[in-house]
């Protein structure tokens, strides 16, 4: 079936030639006839399914262009970058249409923002936390809202977002469609979900918390203190042309990120703790292939939308099994293949039943000159990290440094 079959108005259709799509994905195919129909959804997709295009196209098409303006589409999303691709997402598609659409998120100040809702707009892309903000200013309204999209739904439980989501539902029309879609279907999500919609229809384009079929994937047994050279020898390869790493914590992911730098390899860090500025700068360089890998914690990677990633590397494996999953989905997108490497020490070896456990398979091994038995083999204490130490204040006297008298000679006048 191609795009023509969907019978999309011309304005839509011209705007998918231009962009080379011709035929719709899995999850494009099931969701928009019934979008079309105005009938609420759920999805059970991962990124790269082209979910994005399946809730924006019927929503264009839907819409009425009424004058003066008002916010008649809002969109949900956990992180700034995932609202920033899905307003590009809309310029594209909407390009012959005069429909117009902000951006709202956190991170920067809203003067543009509040300056954009004050001209008009039709449509709303927003995090939970500046939108809350604007509307207890009286910078916008939910009360005409006719179309609200709850995407990556089980993320915003992840970041603790459970309430301003309520908050915000509890703000909008009772009549309205509304669509939702996650990544899993936790006992949570499904009683949010079900609070949210209306007889919907139920789509799910893949296995819940499966990973994708093309991405190949690969685990490295390794030494925590033999990590950094793997990485540099596994980067020695042409193939690796757009790699994105993984780690934990932001401070790991700096140290990556300044370890590559030091040895001629193009890298930027992003984390919550960088400014919205720095975070956008270092994903248009990584987009236009001015850096080769880009180091991210799981927020704040939520928001990456690249086609041409080639590999993922999970430098560190994550503590939750459904993040493997969400990392490894940023490759083999929009039909490409892609590969996944995972590095995994002793302590980190529960984390990596766990994930196996999850995506019913298990992971392929490599031999590789760092190789390590122990990480492989750790059972028990040995297969998860240690507790973390906790430092008492000594009560008394204060430590006094001590210094060396050669440091501290009189001269002799």
């Amino acid at each position: 079936m191609s795009f023509k079959d969907l019978k999309f108005i011309p304005e839509l259709q011209k705007a998918l030639s231009e962009k080379g799509y011709t035929s719709p994905t899995p999850i494009q195919l099931k969701s928009i006839p019934g979008l079309l129909e105005g009938k609420d959804l759920i999805g059970i997709a991962q990124t790269g399914t082209g979910k994005t295009a399946a809730f924006i196209l019927p929503i264009l098409q839907r819409m009425t262009e009424k004058y003066p303006r008002r916010v008649k589409t809002l969109v949900l999303t956990p992180t700034r970058e995932l609202a920033a691709q899905i307003g590009d997402s809309f310029s594209v598609y909407g390009k012959y249409l005069k429909f117009k659409h902000t951006v709202i998120f956190g991170g920067v100040k809203q003067f543009r923002q509040v300056v954009a809702l004050k001209k008009g707009v039709d449509i709303v892309v927003a995090t939970p936390g500046r939108l809350l903000d604007l509307l207890n200013q009286r910078k916008l309204t939910l009360k005409e809202i006719e179309f609200f999209v709850l995407d990556e739904a089980d993320r915003m439980l992840d970041m603790g977002f459970i309430h301003d989501i309520k908050k915000v539902i509890a703000k909008l029309p009772h009549k309205r469609q509304s669509l939702f879609f996650s990544a899993t279907m936790s006992p949570k999500i499904n009683a949010l979900a079900k609070s949210l919609l209306k007889n919907p229809i139920h789509v799910e384009v893949a296995p819940q918390a499966t990973t994708v079929e093309l991405i190949e994937q690969h685990i490295f047994f390794v030494d925590q203190n033999s990590k950094e050279k793997l990485l540099l020898k596994l980067l020695e390869h042409e193939h690796l042309t757009s790699i994105l790493i993984f780690t934990r914590t932001k401070h790991r992911a700096n140290k990556v990120a300044t370890f590559l730098n030091k040895n001629n390899i193009n890298s930027s860090a992003i984390h919550g703790n960088k400014s919205q500025g720095a975070r956008t700068k270092a994903l248009k360089d990584f987009k236009t292939g001015r850096i080769k890998v880009l180091v991210a914690t799981d927020i704040a990677a939520r928001g990456i939308d690249i086609d041409n990633i080639s590999h993922v590397i999970n430098f560190e494996l994550p503590n939750e099994p459904e993040s493997y999953v969400h990392r490894i989905g940023r490759t083999a997108r929009a039909g490409a293949e892609g590969t996944a490497f995972s590095f995994c020490a002793a302590e980190e070896r529960n984390y990596l039943r766990d994930i196996e456990k999850l995506i019913r398979e298990k992971i392929d091994v490599m031999d590789h000159t760092f190789h390590s038995e122990i990480a492989k083999n750790a059972v028990g204490a040995a297969a998860k990290p240690p507790p973390k130490k906790t430092f008492r204040k000594r009560s008394g006297s204060k430590n006094k440094k001590q210094f060396s008298k050669s440091k501290f000679k009189h001269k002799r006048r």
